[in-house]
């Protein structure tokens, strides 16, 4: 799904097998680990793990979709649906990304705008295509972000927000070749970033966060180097506070992903993730892996760290 610097460097390069394709919706698929549930909604502010939970399951269930696939197609129209069904404002973003190793692959960004009086543009986002690999249901990379992403959407769609609020789907953050290079990556955060700056609208955006793979069981998420600073203590002390010390720690890692466009056009951007798993970008990556506490704690951090950052941004 991204590159990650030293140790996991060839985990982006180095050869993985390519089963016959399965997957598909209908056929089996390993179940659900047997994970204790989530917390109660009222002890995360009002998110939801089982109901994230339950997103990645339908997700998984669609089988493989990586980008210009049907399979995708199946997961856009489900990513839609419940949003509107939360009242969302939903606009769905169509291009083209015309500089991949397969040629011209049709390509869509689904994007959540909630106004507010306030012109500052907070953004939360998640990549929700799977990795071009026969048989991967992606259920860490990337169902478990897009379930978090859309447990948000259900809260901060029902409440008036101090800032606008954009929830920004990627498609097509993996790479086609397993190379990740300067051009076969992040096609979708690079088109938003760059449809903002031609807009003039970049300059609104105030914070990028970015989460991605938070599903596995007893997460260790490492304050990533590319990430800006202040943006990461906002939220790392912010887990701190609600108890969650030893999944937000103070190690260090880099990490490549969704950001890094958003970075490079000077909007603070943070990542979340935990890529220090031995499934990823493996068929190994299903429903098995994810914990729904693992998706409560992420969520609640989120939640919790929104009224700190629309104080910082106003």
């Amino acid at each position: 799904m991204l590159f990650v610097a030293l140790s996991f460097a060839c985990l982006a390069a180095c050869g993985h097998s390519s089963p016959a394709e399965s997957g598909a919706p209908g056929t089996s698929a390993p179940q659900a680990a047997t994970f204790p549930p989530a917390p109660a909604a009222e002890t995360t502010g009002g998110f939801d793990g089982t109901r994230a939970y339950k997103h990645v399951e339908q997700l998984v269930a669609l089988g493989p979709h990586p980008a210009g696939s049907e399979g995708i197609r199946r997961a856009q129209q489900y990513i839609t649906g419940q949003l509107k069904s939360f009242g969302c404002p939903v606009e769905e973003q169509d291009f083209h990304a015309t500089s991949t190793p397969v040629g011209d692959v049709a390509m869509k960004n689904i994007v959540v705008k909630i106004p507010s009086a306030n012109a500052n543009i907070i953004i939360f986002s998640s990549h929700y295509d799977t990795k071009r690999l026969a048989n991967f249901v992606g259920a860490d990379d990337a169902g478990s972000s897009t379930g978090v992403l859309l447990e948000l959407a259900r809260l901060l769609c029902a409440r008036k927000n101090a800032q606008t609020i954009w929830l920004a789907f990627f498609d097509g953050e993996e790479d086609f070749n397993f190379n990740w290079t300067d051009t076969d990556n992040t096609f979708g955060s690079r088109e938003l970033a760059a449809s903002l700056a031609l807009s003039g609208d970049l300059r609104r955006v105030k914070a990028m966060i970015l989460v991605d793979m938070v599903g596995p069981t007893n997460p260790v998420y490492k304050r990533e180097n590319n990430s800006t600073p202040w943006l990461i203590d906002l939220l790392w002390s912010t887990a701190a506070r609600l108890g969650y010390g030893k999944v937000f720690v103070n190690d260090r890692s880099d990490i490549e992903d969704d950001h890094l466009p958003f970075l490079k056009r000077d909007v603070p951007a943070a990542d979340i993730i935990d890529l220090e798993v031995p499934y990823w970008h493996t068929t190994q990556d299903t429903l098995d892996k994810v914990d729904p506490r693992t998706l409560a704690i992420t969520g609640h951090v989120l939640i919790e760290s929104l009224p700190e950052l629309e104080k910082r941004v106003k």
